[in-house]
């Protein structure tokens, strides 16, 4: 694989997932979607779907890694690194291309987010706004940033080590079903593991949605928190070397 193809394909295989991704939070969360409140289980297969979507669309120029969580993780066990930089600038320039076309697709709800219902409890009044960086990045639900660090860690070794020994089953790329697993995989993480960070285990899926988030012209938008930043990126980063550093002395 070229360099070319590898950026090419993780940019746009990131895309479909985000797109995805960031899509069903944004069906569930914002005002006059017609998937509003449908709850957690549409969330993780939302982003289940996404990896399926995107992986099988960038596998054939790039492998479909997607995240650099995954990328640190392969290079760790098999010590090639050549190609690192170039999957990881793909995986955030696309994070950030399926960010932008999830608002442009919601952008009538997140106009009307903003103004309210009109239905308070006070006659005329309007509701007030729902925050809408959740739509784009995690947001912990307990703010303790050790404890938020440690569950993004484990979720991370959970799905690195996983997709790294899915390669010992003969003929599971072959036959074309990998890919489908690993989305499995990530809706079980979700289901699982998802409740105390809403699970990024993927740097570029938050950073990058994070920063569109900020410049974007949403009105009454709320914070980018950026002070919780650091840790799903730090987090996944250390889990995907973690589940590489163990499958390289287990297997």
């Amino acid at each position: 694989m070229s360099n070319g193809d590898i950026f090419v394909g993780e940019t746009i295989g990131t895309a479909i997932l985000i797109l995805f991704g960031a899509g069903v939070c944004a069906a569930v969360t914002l005002r006059y979607s017609k998937a509003r409140a449908s709850g957690w289980v549409v969330i993780a297969f939302g982003w289940g779907f996404g990896v399926l979507a995107g992986a099988y669309t960038a596998a054939p120029l790039s492998g479909g890694h997607l995240n650099p969580a995954v990328t640190l993780g392969i290079a760790v066990d098999t010590g090639e690194w050549g190609t690192v930089w170039v999957y990881v600038l793909g995986q955030f320039a696309g994070a950030v291309i399926g960010a932008l076309l999830c608002y442009l697709t919601y952008f009538a709800q997140f106009q009307a987010n903003a103004r309210g219902t009109g239905t308070g409890t006070t006659e005329g009044a309007a509701d007030e706004p729902v925050p809408t960086l959740g739509v784009f990045s995690t947001i912990p639900e307990i703010r303790n940033p050790v404890a938020n660090l440690v569950t993004e860690i484990i979720a991370t070794v959970a799905l690195v080590l996983p997709i790294l020994a899915f390669g010992l089953t003969e003929g599971l790329g072959e036959s074309g079903t990998l890919v489908l697993i690993v989305s499995l995989l990530v809706v079980g993480i979700g289901l699982s593991l998802g409740g105390p960070t809403g699970y990024a285990i993927n740097p570029a899926r938050d950073l990058g949605p994070r920063l569109v988030h900020t410049f974007l012209p949403i009105p009454n938008k709320g914070t980018s928190d950026w002070s919780y930043a650091w840790i799903p990126v730090a987090g996944p980063l250390i889990g995907g070397a973690l589940a590489g550093v163990v499958y390289n002395a287990a297997f």
